[in-house]
């Protein structure tokens, strides 16, 4: 029988909720491309409910226990002898979020004796080392797209709150104030700017896609060229790299996975070459650029504004830089866990369980290292070598 180690983010201040805000879900059965969702012999949970919190569980007790497995969850994951690292010992299966990362570090991998499985709930396996898991026979999996359009709609909202200064005028209302000047002094309309992204995968593109219809101008570098069919449906331009793209750009939103070719790209040089007064929007990962950089680039204007969904590390401490820097619009990483991707994001899961324990293929779009090498969507979208 196997052990199943689940680390989720704590329940809400006021407990876990007993009533929602709405009673159901749109059905989303498809993905754009063709990709069904997952699909899973059967689900224990009810769609729309809070799943990725420690009470939720993703709805996996019930299907775990009546096979005779054991289900061990914590958000205890950081400090020096966590129930992390003292469950990890024995533990067949890691679960882990990206909004709430278990640290698979080499030493942790290592130390983890019977780790056959390390399963992330969401989209991303940068918190898994994926050397140490191709050197340990490890398999990684992620439940690819489910929250991609969910990050993608997070990026429009972040790009036309920065560009219309949304925050700080929000923020005049709840002080009592009507201080329009104010308000105004720091907004645009995005009609007419230049925006590019760094990657122009399932969520980059879904930005574009999204972004069209406000009559902006789009550009885009990805190592992977769209098809020329796409490019002039939306009217792209391509740059070979980062480097030759950003200068051209008003708003810049980074949408790549973290690998050694990406991580640190936009740092003092990089941000330098960019336009002033550029907006730049990050939901991929935060150490794709350099935190000092950017509130250098934000206290001296070069940037207009900042907009994260991502930290590092994750929970960002109290003191964490990036909370009073100026101009910023930062969350915490909520993006890709909406009420809705949670939904998608718990049947993934259990759909990438069932196939690991009843020894059937899971997905090749899931995978991310098998066999003691890249696999499927890992193949396409990480590199190996030199991770830290």
């Amino acid at each position: 029988m196997a052990k199943v180690l689940c680390v989720l983010y704590d329940d809400p201040k006021d407990g876990y909720p007993t009533s929602y805000a709405r009673d159901d879900l749109p059905v989303i059965d498809h993905y754009p491309g063709g990709q069904t969702a997952p699909t899973p012999k059967s689900t224990d949970f009810t769609p729309g409910h809070l799943l990725g919190s420690v009470s939720g569980e993703l709805g996996l007790r019930t299907f775990l226990e009546s096979r005779g497995h054991t289900l061990v969850v914590t958000s205890d994951k950081d400090a020096a002898g966590s129930a992390f690292d003292r469950e990890l010992a024995d533990a067949d299966v890691v679960i882990s979020q990206p909004f709430w990362p278990a640290y698979l570090t080499p030493e942790r991998i290592a130390a983890a004796k019977n780790l056959k499985l390390a399963v992330t709930a969401g989209i991303g396996s940068d918190h898994v080392d994926l050397d140490a898991a191709i050197a340990h026979g490890v398999t990684v999996a992620e439940v690819t797209y489910c929250n991609s359009i969910s990050v993608a709609e997070h990026v429009v909202m972040m790009t036309l709150s920065l560009v219309r200064n949304y925050l700080p005028s929000h923020r005049t209302v709840l002080d009592g104030g009507w201080d329009i000047a104010d308000c105004v002094a720091r907004s645009y309309d995005l009609e007419g700017m230049h925006v590019g992204t760094v990657a122009a995968g399932r969520i980059g593109l879904a930005v574009l896609r999204r972004l069209a219809p406000f009559d902006v101008k789009l550009h885009y570098t990805d190592r992977h060229r769209l098809p020329k069919e796409v490019e002039e449906e939306l009217g792209l331009t391509f740059h070979a790299s980062a480097e030759e793209m950003v200068p051209y750009c008003d708003v810049v939103t980074i949408n790549a996975p973290l690998h050694p070719e990406t991580e640190g790209l936009f740092g003092d040089k990089l941000l330098g070459s960019m336009k002033r007064g550029t907006y730049l929007i990050n939901t991929a990962r935060a150490k794709i650029v350099d935190q000092d950089a950017v509130q250098r680039a934000l206290e001296s204007g070069q940037l207009a504004g900042y907009a994260g969904d991502v930290w590092y590390p994750q929970p960002a401490p109290a003191d964490h830089p990036w909370r009073t820097m100026p101009h910023h619009g930062m969350t915490p990483h909520i993006s890709g866990s909406s009420l809705s991707a949670q939904a998608r994001y718990a049947a993934g899961t259990r759909e990438i369980l069932e196939c690991w324990l009843d020894g059937t293929p899971i997905r090749d779009e899931y995978l991310i290292v098998q066999g003691g090498g890249l696999a499927g969507t890992g193949a396409h979208s990480y590199a190996v070598g030199g991770r830290g």
